[in-house]
């Protein structure tokens, strides 16, 4: 079974690519962050003509998230939205989805930005981060066997080498981002696609130059729960996505997981 993570940066400008990767790739799973759109304007039938089904959880043009999966993993427990999501200014925005595919609790995350130290979206993606921690916890704590996985744009580089030049940044690298980052570690979440794939970046600016220059950051991951981690044998950065006509800022994150 192989699950994917992918910011997609706008589904309706992305389509043609993400069904290429998926033709390609035959994840069975592909969690998409930033779709851009609300449900009904998803390209669903470019997916459904490759054997695809999808769900989407979008409000308007901002945000959004969704699953694309192959027609035998039914999703089960479908959820727009964690356990006390916060709001920002009185909206609880389309960044969480979640479902269960063959066992496996997967979410779809699109962690806020934070937009700069003092600036009140910070504070919103600390408690997004602080919420979804303590839900995970709690589910951990019920359910030490449970299956989960927390993929997509966490908007944070966890260490200084996911980032070019640390002197270039002030949010995603801050401590109390870090420290939100940790606590899923400290839950029992692994980031494994690091020990197998290491020193390479998910993400690179439209400006610049930043790709040509690998100019990139590591931000995009997908964490898994103990019960999780012991069934990966596998894991990619598609870094090759970053390149050609059109490409999202970000590359999909794979993993593989045994029977």
């Amino acid at each position: 079974m192989k699950l994917a993570t992918w910011n997609v940066n706008s589904i309706r400008a992305r389509s043609p690519r993400v069904i290429d990767f998926l033709n390609r790739t035959q994840v069975d799973v592909l969690g998409m962050q930033e779709i851009k759109c609300k449900p009904e304007q998803f390209p669903i039938a470019e997916f459904e003509a490759i054997g695809y089904k999808v769900i989407a959880h979008g409000l308007n043009q901002w945000n959004g998230v969704a699953f694309a999966y192959k027609p035998d993993l039914e999703p089960e427990d479908v959820e727009f939205e964690f356990s006390s999501q916060p709001s920002f200014k009185d909206v609880v925005e389309a960044r969480a989805l979640g479902a269960t595919f063959a066992g496996v609790r997967i979410w779809s995350l699109y962690v806020p930005h934070g937009r700069g130290l003092e600036d009140p979206h910070m504070e919103y993606k600390l408690e997004f981060l602080d919420r979804l921690a303590a839900q995970s916890a709690e589910q951990l704590d019920m359910n030490p066997d449970l299956e989960m996985c927390l993929m997509g744009d966490f908007n944070i580089a966890p260490l200084d080498s996911d980032v070019y030049d640390v002197h270039m940044f002030e949010t995603h690298i801050s401590e109390p981002e870090r420290q939100a980052f940790e606590a899923f570690e400290q839950i029992g979440f692994s980031d494994i696609v690091r020990e197998l794939v290491p020193n390479q970046y998910t993400y690179w600016d439209y400006k610049d130059l930043c790709f040509p220059k690998n100019n990139g950051m590591r931000i995009d991951f997908a964490l898994t729960s103990p019960a999780l981690t012991e069934r990966v044998v596998g894991a990619g950065i598609e870094r090759d996505e970053r390149k050609g006509e059109g490409p999202s800022d970000h590359v999909p994150v794979i993993i593989e997981l045994s029977d």
